[in-house]
């Protein structure tokens, strides 16, 4: 959560909206659905988790259910009434939090390795029962894609910003190829990867990613298709994702 949120309208919120009711209706689907083990958590990146929503710390089920459809000891304050809370306290996170500029990449590495947001496959033993339980990870990243920080010159592993951008255009350019093969014969313009155990459980979103080199009011690019900003940004996290280990990677602009 950076100054960016004060250069262009951010769209975060609307989209978290969208991946609450995802979580909701497509996940846990109350009313529907038993014994769901879903989760939903919220993090600023500069702090620890600061919200969450965790349906297996609900080990019985009726207990569960209950909370899940907001009935009994839970009317009134069972997961809707939850999901509300979870999602105004991101909305004053918002209106609250600047930071200028993350080593966001170290950041996120540090939270995927020391804080519990990843679930792996499980199976459990119950007599002669073997149940397999799967788990799907996802990680949305809402930035503008952009890799900024104040501390360059002590640590530049993953700065990558204008003058990062420029080398990968002007490469390609003089070569004449593009953007993918560019940093594919010179690996040195990209990201150093990152791998992790935990990465191949982790389907890794990038969202609300802006574009500096174009004109909003003219709807004109500075640079041809092919040699924007925003593409370049795209193919150098694609491949960091890739290289790192990651399940799956998806950049949405907008």
């Amino acid at each position: 959560m950076s100054s960016r949120i004060d250069n262009k309208q951010a769209k975060d919120l609307d989209e978290i909206h969208k991946i609450i009711q995802f979580f909701k209706n497509n996940c846990v689907k109350p009313g529907e659905k038993i014994g769901d083990k879903s989760s939903i958590s919220f993090s600023p990146f500069s702090e620890k988790t600061i919200t969450s929503i965790d349906l297996e710390e609900y080990k019985n089920l009726e207990e569960k259910q209950s909370f899940i459809n907001s009935t009994g000891r839970f009317k009134n304050k069972g997961l809707k009434e939850k999901l509300v809370l979870f999602e105004n306290m991101i909305k004053n996170k918002y209106e609250n939090t600047r930071n200028d500029g993350l080593d966001l990449i170290s950041l996120l590495i540090e939270k995927i390795e020391n804080e519990s947001i990843i679930k792996k496959d499980t199976i459990l033993v119950n007599g002669l029962d073997t149940i397999s339980i799967k788990y799907e990870n996802h990680i949305y990243v809402f930035t503008d894609g952009y890799l900024e920080y104040k501390n360059k010159k002590e640590n530049s592993q993953f700065y990558f910003s204008n003058s990062e951008i420029e080398k990968v255009r002007q490469f390609s350019t003089i070569n004449k190829i593009d953007i993918s093969k560019t940093l594919i014969k010179n690996n040195s313009l990209g990201l150093p990867s990152q791998k992790s155990n935990k990465n191949k459980y982790i389907n890794l979103h990038i969202s609300e990613t802006h574009e500096r080199d174009k004109d909003d009011k003219l709807a004109t690019y500075k640079y041809p298709k092919g040699l924007r900003d925003n593409e370049i940004l795209q193919e150098v996290w694609k491949k960091w994702s890739i290289e790192s280990g990651f399940k799956s990677f998806e950049w949405k602009k907008y």
